[in-house]
């Protein structure tokens, strides 16, 4: 009897369902496809900060014998800085929606795990960082005649770095709000800004102090960066500094994703899922 009671199949609740996490995605789908100022808020920010960097750029160029060098080398900095931090705000705020809606609690009492809503949230934000970012990158082109795309296949191996980069920062700010409560929504703005200055987005590493250089180090973004100078500065490409990205960000997606269970243990356990929202 135990035997056959062993070697029953696991619950339908119990198994990961792609079903489950696609009926998450067409949820975030409906929630932005019904609201104007969502969508254009997809592409406002990139567009301004590209049009904003451009302008900054076509003045530095004439003035700085560095930017001469490689014209397009803020403009690529300002957009694939915008894809970590689209990144980072399109998993938090996709898991924000349902805070604000007081919406966890109908969630979780489906068969919908953690580890589903982790992959829809994932999905949604690189949705949402696409849809963001390829508007502004044509306009370089229109407007500047810089195409970010002149980085060749290096440029898919920084926005798949920086991508999950941003949802490390995401999860691991979803947590910390599902905790502590609407209080801590800032973060999702403030602690992606708060490492900003020790990625070398807009200078080399070597700028800044021995000691931040080593907390630079750190940073999956900073070898993102310095790679992207490297092509269009020098010409060359840094397989290394990837290499370097890919090992710190298994590291910090892990670290994410545990920060997220962790807390929403700890929000189950207290019973906070029912009252977090607006």
């Amino acid at each position: 009897m135990k035997d056959q009671v062993s070697a029953r199949p696991p619950a339908p609740a119990d198994i990961f369902s792609l079903q489950r996490v696609f009926a998450m995605v067409l949820r975030y789908t409906y929630l932005i496809r019904s609201s104007w100022p969502r969508i254009l808020e997809l592409a406002y920010w990139p567009t301004v900060q590209m049009i904003l960097w451009g302008f900054i750029t076509q003045f530095l160029a004439q003035n700085s014998s560095y930017v001469a060098q490689a014209f397009g080398v803020l403009v690529s900095a300002v957009l694939l800085w915008d894809i970590l931090f689209r990144s980072q705000l399109g998993v938090s705020l996709s898991f924000f929606e349902e805070m604000w809606s007081r919406n966890l609690g109908h969630l979780f009492v489906s068969p919908l795990r953690p580890s589903e809503l982790m992959v829809a949230l994932f999905t949604a934000s690189f949705c949402r960082t696409v849809v963001g970012a390829i508007p502004a990158t044509f306009l370089a082109i229109a407007f500047f005649g810089f195409s970010v795309y002149s980085l060749g296949f290096a440029l898919v191996g920084f926005f798949l770095n920086l991508i999950v980069m941003g949802w490390a920062f995401g999860l691991a700010v979803s947590g910390i709000v599902l905790r502590f409560g609407m209080g801590a929504e800032s973060l999702a703005w403030a602690l992606i800004f708060a490492v900003a200055p020790v990625c070398a987005v807009y200078y080399p590493v070597a700028v800044l102090p021995e000691w931040l250089q080593i907390v630079s180090a750190l940073l999956p973004a900073s070898h993102v960066f310095e790679g992207m100078r490297a092509i269009l500065v020098e010409g060359r490409v840094q397989p290394e500094l990837m290499l370097k990205a890919m090992g710190l960000n298994v590291i910090y997606l892990g670290l994410g994703v545990s920060i997220f269970l962790g807390f929403f243990r700890s929000a189950r356990k207290h019973g906070l899922l029912h009252q977090i929202g607006e």
